[in-house]
């Protein structure tokens, strides 16, 4: 199995193949277990699959209302015109949701915390944000809304900025292009604030599937 790839559309082809080809039947999808593989370049994130016909406006709106913090999904609707489905399913009766990547990396100022330690001391390794650590286990909603991604920690090498990405489920159709996005323009805006390149994206799935509907 392949382990490098130059950008992540190179990276979603040749797994949709994998997953399609040797994937091992799931839980109501076709799943590859234990992947691991690295971008070389991670900006280079557009998803240009014909099939897939991902759409960027709403990834770029994914990721604005991830920086925002706030997470509920009104704030979503307000940057893309409109709340997709799945957002409206996961909230709960207010609206929010955990599985707003920026507000979990802005919970107890982490992402702040990490860009100190990135300035502070290059070589540290201890610059990681957590975001699913059953935080919320005992949330009546949570069953509905677990998010995907364990946690993102970032080293400086070389003078660049890499990222390494932990997730306990990763659906490739929808939740890897727009997960590979948001956090390789979060890999950038970290770089941008300790003033280095964005170097690799190392991205880790667990569970990486198709839901059988996409086979």
């Amino acid at each position: 199995m392949r382990t490098k790839f130059l950008t992540a559309n190179e990276a979603y082809n040749y797994f949709l193949n994998e997953i399609r080809s040797v994937g091992i039947d799931f839980a109501g999808t076709r799943a590859l277990f234990n992947v691991g593989f690295t971008i070389i370049d991670p900006l280079a994130n557009r998803i240009q699959n014909e099939e897939r016909q991902w759409n960027l406006k709403y990834a770029e709106a994914e990721w604005q209302w991830y920086l925002s913090g706030d997470r509920n999904i009104s704030k979503l609707g307000e940057i893309y015109g409109k709340i997709p489905p799945i957002w409206k399913r996961m909230a709960d009766e207010d609206g929010n949701v955990n599985s707003n990547y920026g507000w979990q990396w802005q919970r107890n100022n982490q992402l702040d915390n990490i860009i100190a330690m990135l300035k502070s001391n290059p070589e540290t390794r201890q610059a990681a944000i957590s975001i699913y650590d059953a935080k919320e286990i005992n949330d009546g909603y949570y069953q509905n809304d677990t998010p995907c991604t364990y946690a993102v920690q970032f080293t400086i090498l070389n003078n660049r900025l890499n990222m390494s990405v932990v997730m306990r489920s990763n659906d490739l159709w929808y939740g890897f292009c727009n997960d590979q996005y948001c956090f390789s323009e979060l890999q950038r805006y970290v770089a941008m604030r300790i003033d280095k390149e964005v170097g690799e994206y190392y991205h880790f799935a667990h569970n990486l599937h198709l839901y059988n509907n996409k086979l």
